[in-house]
């Protein structure tokens, strides 16, 4: 019985077998994919639509609150000759947007020269051009200082995208940062939300709004391509953010903004060897136009905050030196008397690694951090002392003399080959000669010759200076000082502490094998 029904059914699941192969061929021979594609193409092109109905509404939102900003002066018709052009565009003006090093700022348009024959008078010569933003609906507007101060006598004119024009009186302005603050006579304008240009990340998308070239209300979008830009050698005080984001002449004073329609930064410069971006633009954040324009609104002027050290940036011999990470930290090498940081506790040699809860960044932008704090506020430091990691809790100084946070000098560092010695001789701090370069109540030796090409040249190290440590230990003399060197002699890197009478800093120089 059993083998019939085998014999009988065998057939059957064979044939319901095959005639389900010729049946549904598409289930088991055609991609499935065609049907899923369709839709996750369909889905893509919905989520590039959304993300671009996102640039669209931010810039929709933010652009009425843009202004054009042109600085005229009225000069006499007969002056408006090409031959007085140089006269009237300096190379020190012209250099905002060629610069020594390319960085571009903006450049004056020249006016074509009058046609002959005519009608002599007076006539509003444009200076400059820019962009700027609205902060306030009573009419303050932030831009750079570069875009309206540089002609006293001249007159600001700003217009708005629907076409009203005003003009406007500056209120403040800060070179140090190139920040700005003028107004208009207005009221119920629109403005921009400020952000907070801590918050934003490396790869965040940003929207660029200004007038470039001339040409008014253009978007541009990108990402924030670094932050922290303090070594660009634009502006005294600087923490730039780097944005892609396109950037010409005319975009300076202009917002950077993230999605949420809130400003973080403003434009400023730009890298350029052409003349156009490259691709390479920096902002001001909006953190620090915060702090200077709230002083300039109040008083008109700008006070900064105070550390009370000399830094320096922590370079591999000297990481070497003190046994940590190489560009971890920035160096203190000299702490002014009853200044914030000798109340706080700090010390020379102590290396700065956190600046109230952020990593320290490069020397420029601590600088400008600590400029842009206000005084009497209290911040945390973490710091490196002796390899131990310690938190101190400073309050915040009043700067009062030109430098925040000095940094020491520079010498043209590296490491030499050395043969028998530092390349430097020295002699006893005596009264007279301590009383003669200003070393009084200071111990060490004196630097009396630098030998050319020796380590110690390398270093930047001159005649004059004042040798005041060898690896953390106090040289009072002669003796001394080559009893150190000798300790040192098996060590690759020699830790001196050198002053200039000034300020102090720290050495590493590489000793031969």
């Amino acid at each position: 019985m059993w083998y019939k029904t085998k014999r009988f059914l065998l057939p059957a699941v064979v044939a319901v077998a095959v005639f389900g192969l010729l049946a549904v061929p598409t289930l088991v021979f055609e991609p499935a994919s065609k049907a899923v594609y369709g839709a996750d193409k369909s889905q893509a092109i919905q989520t590039l639509k959304d993300f671009g109905d996102t640039f669209a509404e931010v810039a929709e939102d933010a652009s009425p609150a843009v202004v054009s900003i042109q600085v005229t002066r009225e000069m006499p018709s007969a002056q408006m000759q090409m031959e007085d052009l140089p006269d009237m565009f300096p190379d020190d003006l012209l250099e905002f947007f060629f610069g020594p090093r390319g960085f571009g700022r903006q450049m004056p348009q020249p006016r074509q020269r009058s046609p002959r024959g005519q009608q002599r008078g007076r006539q509003q010569v444009p200076m400059g051009q820019g962009s700027g933003f609205i902060i306030s609906e009573d009419g303050y507007i932030v831009t750079n200082n570069h875009v309206v101060g540089q002609v006293e006598d001249g007159a600001i004119v700003v217009k708005l995208s629907d076409g009203r024009e005003f003009e406007a009186k500056l209120v403040g302005n800060d070179p140090k940062t190139d920040v700005a603050l003028i107004k208009v006579d207005a009221s119920d304008l629109p403005s921009l939300s400020l952000g907070d240009s801590d918050d934003i990340k490396v790869g965040e998308w940003v929207l660029a709004i200004g007038n470039p070239f001339g040409l008014t209300h253009t978007v541009t979008a990108g990402i924030v391509s670094a932050r922290g830009r303090g070594n660009v050698g634009i502006v005294d005080y600087a923490d730039f953010i780097q944005t892609d984001a396109a950037i010409n002449p005319g975009n300076s004073g202009g917002p950077l903004i993230n999605l949420d329609g809130e400003v973080v930064g403003m434009n400023t410069a730009i890298y350029s060897r052409t003349g156009g971006s490259m691709g390479i633009g920096f902002a001001i954040p909006i953190n620090m136009i915060r702090y200077v324009e709230k002083q300039l609104r109040e008083t008109g002027k700008v006070t900064r905050g105070q550390l009370g050290v000399v830094i320096q940036p922590l370079t591999r011999e000297l990481a070497e030196s003190f046994g940590v990470d190489e560009g971890k930290g920035i160096l203190i090498g000299q702490v002014m008397e009853d200044t914030a940081a000798d109340k706080a506790g700090l010390k020379r040699g102590d290396i700065i690694v956190e600046y109230n809860g952020q990593p320290v960044g490069d020397l420029n932008s601590f600088r400008s951090r600590v400029a842009s704090t206000a005084p009497g506020s209290t911040m945390d430091l973490v710091i490196l002392r002796d390899g131990k990691r310690l938190e101190k809790t400073v309050t915040i100084g009043t700067l009062d003399e030109e430098e925040m946070a000095a940094a020491a000098p520079e010498g043209p560092g590296g490491p030499a080959k050395m043969e028998q010695d530092l390349g430097v001789t020295v002699q006893n701090l005596t009264d007279d000669v301590a009383a003669e370069l200003g070393y009084e109540d200071e111990e060490g030796v004196v630097v009396t010759s630098v030998e050319p090409g020796s380590p110690a040249d390398m270093a930047g190290i001159e005649s004059g200076n004042l040798i005041q440590e060898v690896n953390r230990k106090k040289v009072k003399n002669i003796e001394q000082f080559e009893e150190a060197i000798d300790k040192a002699s098996g060590k690759e890197t020699v830790l001196l502490l050198v002053s200039d009478g000034q300020y102090s800093r720290y050495v590493a120089l590489r000793m031969a094998k």
